[in-house]
Formats: C-alpha cells, sequence, structure tokens
C-alpha cells in the first residue's frame, strides 16, 4: 500500500470487522481441539468393575486323601510331634469305596468267625445266591477311643477297617502269591478304620446297633451267578468328626515297633454295596 493513501472511515470499519471475524473463528477453532476428540480417535470407554473371584468348591475326600492323612497322623503319633492350629480335615466331606473279597469268597461254615468291621461275601445255599455282608464293630469301648484324659462323651462307635492301607487306589491289589512258597503269608492286623460316631442325646439315624449290612444277589432267570473276578466295593460317604482334642485322627500303638493303628471320627450319612464299576447294589 502506497503511504500516501488516505484512508477513508468506511474503509477502516470494514477492516476492523474483517478483524473481529478471524479472531472469533480462531478461538471457535481452539474451543472444538481442546473439548471434543479429534475427528477418527475414539473415546475411552468406561473400564468395568473386576469379576469377583469366586472360591474354588473344596473337594471330597477319597480314599487316597484319608489314608495319607492317617499316615502323617501316625509319624506324628509315633513322634511324639503335637500338631498346631486346626485340624483340616475336620468337616470336610469324603467318599470312599473299600475292595472287599478279591480274593475270593469267605467260606460258610459254623467255625468261621465272623470279622467285625470288614465286608465280605459268600456262596450262598447250594451256591445259588451270593451274600454280601458288613457288620460294623462296636468301638465304644476301646482303649483307642476312651483310653485318654479327654475320652469322649459318645454313645456308641461303629468301627469299619480300610484294608490294605498302604494302597491308595480303591481297587484291588493285584499282587499275587508266590506259587512256590510253602508256608501261608499272614495277613497283616487292620490299621486304619473309620468310626462312626453317635454322641449322648444326638441323632440315631443310621446306628445299626449290632445288625449288619446284609444283601443277597440272585440270578437273572436260568444264568448261573458267577464268581466275581474283581470282587465288589463298599461305599462310606459322610463328613469327617473330631476327637475331643479337636483332631480327626488318633492313633495308638502297644509299642514304638509297631505300626500304630489310627482311627478317623466321623459323621456317616451313606453305606452302601456296589459292583467294582460304582452300580450301586443296595444302601442305607
Amino acid at each position: 500500500m502506497h503511504p500516501n493513501v488516505t484512508h477513508t472511515p468506511g474503509f477502516r470499519l470494514a477492516r476492523k470487522a474483517i478483524a473481529v471475524a478471524s479472531l472469533a473463528l480462531l478461538l471457535t477453532g481452539c474451543e472444538q481441539n481442546g473439548s471434543e476428540p479429534s475427528a477418527g480417535v475414539p473415546s475411552e470407554a468406561p473400564v468395568p468393575p473386576a469379576p469377583r473371584s469366586l472360591a474354588a468348591p473344596v473337594p471330597v475326600l477319597a480314599r487316597g486323601d484319608l489314608v495319607s492323612a492317617a499316615g502323617r497322623a501316625a509319624s506324628s503319633y509315633a513322634g511324639e510331634e503335637k500338631p498346631e492350629g486346626a485340624d483340616p480335615l475336620v468337616g470336610r466331606t469324603f467318599s470312599i469305596k473299600i475292595a472287599f473279597g478279591c480274593s475270593g469268597p469267605t467260606p460258610r461254615s459254623p467255625d468261621t468267625s465272623e470279622a467285625p468291621g470288614l465286608a465280605s461275601w459268600s456262596w450262598g445255599r447250594e451256591g445259588k445266591t451270593i451274600e454280601l455282608k458288613m457288620a460294623p464293630g462296636s468301638w465304644a469301648g476301646s482303649a483307642l477311643i476312651v483310653g485318654n484324659a479327654d475320652a469322649p462323651d459318645w454313645e456308641a462307635v461303629e468301627g469299619f477297617w480300610i484294608p490294605h492301607p498302604w494302597l491308595l487306589s480303591e481297587s484291588c491289589p493285584t499282587v499275587r502269591g508266590d506259587p512256590l512258597q510253602t508256608t501261608s503269608a499272614e495277613i497283616a492286623p487292620q490299621t486304619l478304620g473309620l468310626a462312626a460316631i453317635f454322641e449322648s442325646g444326638g441323632s440315631r439315624i443310621g446306628r445299626r446297633k449290632g445288625r449288619a449290612y446284609t444283601f443277597t444277589l440272585r440270578p437273572d432267570g436260568d444264568t448261573p451267578l458267577q464268581a466275581p473276578a474283581r470282587g465288589y466295593r463298599l461305599l462310606l460317604e459322610g463328613r469327617v468328626a473330631s476327637f475331643p482334642d479337636g483332631r480327626a485322627i488318633r492313633c495308638r500303638a502297644a509299642g514304638p515297633d509297631q505300626r500304630p493303628v489310627c482311627v478317623i471320627a466321623t459323621k456317616l450319612d451313606r453305606v452302601a454295596f456296589a459292583e467294582p464299576d460304582g452300580s450301586i447294589l443296595s444302601e442305607w
């Protein structure tokens, strides 16, 4: 622009209006850049709250769990160790199958003495039926139960032995005897059992009062029964209880060179005879 040109009032007003309009456009652009996201850039979504972690269900105790726990209790007893804290077994539910009759039937004879606490099977009369039997032992007067300063106030204690307590599985032992051995191998004494307790003044549901659990298998039509190749199963289910000292297992031995006998206190809910595949034959 030439320095000698004189600006008229109209020209100066137009120039001022253009400047004001330019400033307004500039401010509008700044506000948009500061408050709105740029085109093509997604806005941040709200972060959902983390889901609550659910506690894993406590598994049901099986034979291997009880055998292992009894082994630890026997070791603590032999070493005079006093476990500290609450017993984690108390209150847990259990379901175990005890294999029986794996070596064959128990002979039917007047001279054959019953083995309380052990299940067995035998041929019925004329060999046409198979009879399953389990007579719980009466353990209320045992020194292991009452021979302590903190003897429990239990009205009855019905005992169930768990044979072969070195075996974790629920199947029959597969070890076979040596055919060249001329003397019979002695059967090891029972050292692990479940004690179904009945407290004084408590419920008597399920109490046998000396009555055995029995069931008879009969042939289907004219097809004769066959001796089971893998024995039968005794199913025991319930909840682990405790002795007055708060422990679930109590052990006792006659001397340092004897394997301790251990008993697990329980509240028994179910007893059943079953086939090896788990098919229930009879239950109480």
